[in-house]
């Protein structure tokens, strides 16, 4: 029976079906089929217990936060303040995209917000300088996806609802992790910029970047609200996406005053459309992981993995890697954690496995699903920025594809990066 439901959502994606109707279809497919006894009911109460979480709230907060940011002139800032710092360097532009992309991730938590704020101003200056623009755009749209690990992180809090895990232990375990990936990238573009023989950059002064540093102190603001406040004890996690729409007020409405009120409906209009996407992936995807852990599809999967899990727990974190990347290749990452989770938590329990660790690692894959072809978010959310078509988008993506895989293998074999900061806060 698993096997005919997971054919019949195959088809429903297929024939073009928003990822939500395969879900519920699945859902009931499997319930109304082994399960006659309840009533169809049961989904709808497991779609709302599914968004009504207080944790939730904290997407569309920090969604709300991105946006604000991205209509004014917090980019900017944090894009100048990377290139006077390291744009004299071998290799500098590329660094300043990569660390941009990173700061930008720091103060927004989303992927797709980072591609629109940091992909428009830098690609003609990365082309300008001769870089190819496949490369540029690939870089762009890898570095991004550090976004989803530097805190504030919308996957961790997905998979933070879904397992019972802190949000706030798993924000900070992100942090080792998404500087291990900016490493390797700022590695593999000094190699480029070496390979290409491209000129570097005027060396800037010390005033001006004092005076860079200035303008960006202000933004920088955004991870001291967050990871400050939710480890002092000051803020619960949802109270600190709070605070950062506050604050994102703040800079670019009454300080920076880039922001007009008149702005505000069509900001609140973007945030609500995207808001509405993840919680209705979200609705689907509890009821659809309630259902295959209520038929046990776990146990009959997994039963010999579970039962051997305390001798191999490498073997399961591979696993569990291998899995939610092949997922995040075709499907929303949302939804990959909202099916797989369930599945492999007796196994990751039963091997004794932190699961901050494993949280990280599933939120690394789901950045690495989210650049990688054929159903990439961050590839389409390029293709409309760029304008550019979906193959040369996706053709200079492999080298940073096996950068991203070998930070996952990193992880595995020394999880102190992620479990580092996360034992020095307790």
């Amino acid at each position: 029976m698993a096997i005919v439901v997971a054919v019949v959502m195959i088809v429903l994606l297929l024939l073009g079906f928003p990822m939500m109707v395969p879900l519920l279809v699945g859902a009931m497919v499997l319930l109304f089929s082994q399960f006659p006894f309840l009533e169809g009911s049961v989904i709808i109460q497991q779609m709302i217990g599914g968004i009504s979480q207080s944790v939730l709230v904290a997407v569309p907060m920090f969604i709300l936060a991105a946006d604000i940011m991205i209509k004014g002139h917090t980019a900017d800032r944090l894009l100048d303040l990377v290139q006077k710092f390291v744009g004299h360097l071998r290799g500098g532009l590329p660094m300043t995209t990569a660390m941009s992309c990173t700061l930008f991730g720091a103060v927004s938590g989303s992927t797709q917000a980072t591609v629109v704020a940091m992909g428009q101003p830098l690609r003609p200056k990365l082309i300008e300088a001769g870089y190819s623009d496949k490369f540029a755009i690939a870089l762009i749209i890898n570095a991004s996806d550090i976004a989803l690990l530097i805190p504030p992180s919308i996957g961790m809090i997905i998979y933070g609802v879904v397992s019972g895990t802190s949000v706030g232990d798993l924000f900070i375990a992100g942090i080792g992790p998404g500087l291990m990936i900016l490493a390797l990238f700022s590695i593999y573009c000094y190699y480029r910029s070496v390979r290409l023989k491209i000129p570097v950059m005027p060396k800037a002064s010390w005033s001006e970047r004092m005076t860079a540093l200035k303008k960006a102190a202000l933004p920088m603001g955004f991870p001291v609200i967050i990871i400050g406040g939710i480890y002092s004890g000051m803020f619960s996690p949802t109270e600190a996406a709070a605070m950062s729409v506050a604050y994102a007020l703040l800079l670019e409405m009454v300080i920076f005053r880039q922001v007009k009120i008149s702005d505000l409906p069509s900001v609140a209009l973007s945030t609500g459309l995207i808001t509405a996407v993840v919680f209705i992936l979200v609705a689907a995807g509890t009821a659809f992981s309630w259902v295959i852990s209520f038929a046990k599809i776990p146990n009959l999967l997994l039963g010999d993995v579970v039962a051997n899990a305390s001798d191999s727990p490498y073997f399961i974190l591979a696993l569990i890697s291998i899995s939610y990347f092949v997922g995040c290749m075709f499907v929303d990452p949302i939804v990959v954690i909202l099916i797989l989770t369930p599945i492999f938590a007796p196994a990751v329990s039963a091997a004794g496995i932190d699961p901050v660790l494993v949280g990280t690692l599933v939120t690394l894959q789901a950045a690495i699903g989210s650049a990688t072809p054929p159903f990439g978010c961050d590839i389409f959310t390029a293709v409309a920025i760029f304008r550019r078509p979906y193959l040369d988008v996706i053709r200079g993506t492999p080298p940073f594809i096996v950068l991203l895989l070998l930070s996952t293998v990193l992880l595995i074999v020394f999880p102190q990066i992620a479990l580092f900061l996360p034992g020095l806060m307790k």
